[in-house]
C-alpha cells in the first residue's frame, strides 16, 4: 500500500481521487488545495506519491516539483487537461514520472500509479549509476595526474608509480584517490 499526497483546487475532484485511490488499494496521505510550500509539506507528510490534478500545471508549481525532484525525489503523477507537449516537456523535465491528459478515470489509478513508480525509479537508478561513472572517472583522473607527477619528479615508470601509490593507499588505510588529492595538493605547495 503506497502513501499518496493529492493535490487539487477542486475538493470535489479530490474527493474522487481519494476514493479511487482507496479502492486502488492505496492510502491517501493529505490532500492539499496547491502546491505552495511542497517541500516542506512533503517532508512532513513523506508520501510515497504524489498527484496532482490541474487544467494545467502553472510555472510555479513545475518549479516546486523541480526543487522537489533534486531534493525530495518522489514519484509524481499529473492529471492535466492540457496535453500541448510543451507543457508535458517542461513537466517531465521537473521530474513528473506520468502526465496523464483528458483527465482522471478512477479505476485507472492502479495502473498508472504502478507505472509512475516504476519509471521513478528507472530514473533513481540512472542517476545512481550516473554519478557512480562521474565519481570513479574523477577519481580516475586524480589517479593519473598523481602517477604523472611522480613520475615526473621523480623519475618512475607509469607502472612503478601506480604501485607506489596504490602502496601508499594500502599503508596508510584510505582510498588510492584520497592519496592521490594528497599529493597533488601537496605538489602545488612544495612547488
Amino acid at each position: 500500500m503506497l502513501s499518496i499526497l493529492v493535490i487539487d483546487e477542486s475538493r470535489t475532484r479530490a474527493a474522487e481521487i481519494c476514493a479511487g485511490l482507496a479502492l486502488a488499494g492505496h492510502q491517501v496521505a493529505a490532500v492539499l488545495s496547491s502546491a505552495l510550500d511542497l517541500a516542506q509539506q512533503v517532508e512532513a507528510i513523506r508520501p510515497d506519491v504524489i498527484l496532482i490534478e490541474t487544467d494545467s500545471p502553472s510555472r510555479d508549481t513545475l518549479e516546486h516539483l523541480a526543487t522537489l525532484h533534486r531534493d525530495l525525489p518522489r514519484p509524481v503523477i499529473i492529471f492535466a487537461q492540457a496535453g500541448d507537449a510543451e507543457s508535458i516537456r517542461h513537466a517531465m523535465k521537473a521530474g513528473v514520472a506520468a502526465y496523464v491528459v483528458d483527465g482522471l478515470e478512477p479505476s485507472r489509478l492502479k495502473p498508472i500509479v504502478e507505472v509512475a513508480v516504476a519509471r521513478f525509479e528507472e530514473g533513481q537508478a540512472l542517476r545512481r549509476e550516473l554519478a557512480e561513472a562521474t565519481q570513479k572517472l574523477s577519481e580516475r583522473k586524480l589517479v593519473e595526474r598523481a602517477k604523472g607527477l611522480l613520475m615526473q619528479k621523480r623519475g618512475l615508470a607509469e607502472e612503478e608509480a601506480y604501485r607506489a601509490l596504490r602502496k601508499l593507499a594500502m599503508d596508510r588505510g584510505r582510498p588510492l584517490a584520497e592519496i592521490s588529492r594528497d599529493l597533488i595538493e601537496m605538489a602545488k605547495v612544495l612547488l
